[in-house]
């Protein structure tokens, strides 16, 4: 039977805040908690899944700005954009994690199905 936890949802929204700590435990740190927990707590599989997709698809976009910033210069247009992403929605979707709602991360593409 699975167990019910928000607050573990929400911490794993917010653990990509890590980043700006670490460089890379807002990766790791959902990563570690999503294989451990997946199978205990309700709805952590999906948002677990949903955040690892977020995270990869913003590596993937951050890589395609860089060579604009050098061809074209709209490549920092670029860097802005998905910082501005990157800070809001995983206060958003901590918000939406504690009133049962589904999590979205837009751009997100689905690597982890």
């Amino acid at each position: 039977m699975m167990k019910e936890n928000k607050q573990l949802l929400v911490i794993i929204h917010l653990s990509q805040f890590l980043d700006f700590i670490t460089g890379i435990g807002g990766f790791v740190v959902p990563l570690i908690i999503w294989l451990l927990k997946k199978d205990e707590i309700y709805e952590l599989d999906y948002h677990g899944k949903t955040i690892l997709n977020f995270r990869i698809s913003m590596f993937i976009y951050t890589l395609i700005c860089i060579p604009f910033v050098f061809l074209f210069g709209v490549g920092i247009l670029g860097f802005i954009i998905l910082g501005f992403i990157y800070l809001i929605f995983p206060i958003v979707n901590a918000v939406r994690a504690s009133n049962n709602q589904t999590p979205h991360y837009p751009l997100s593409i689905k690597f982890i199905k």
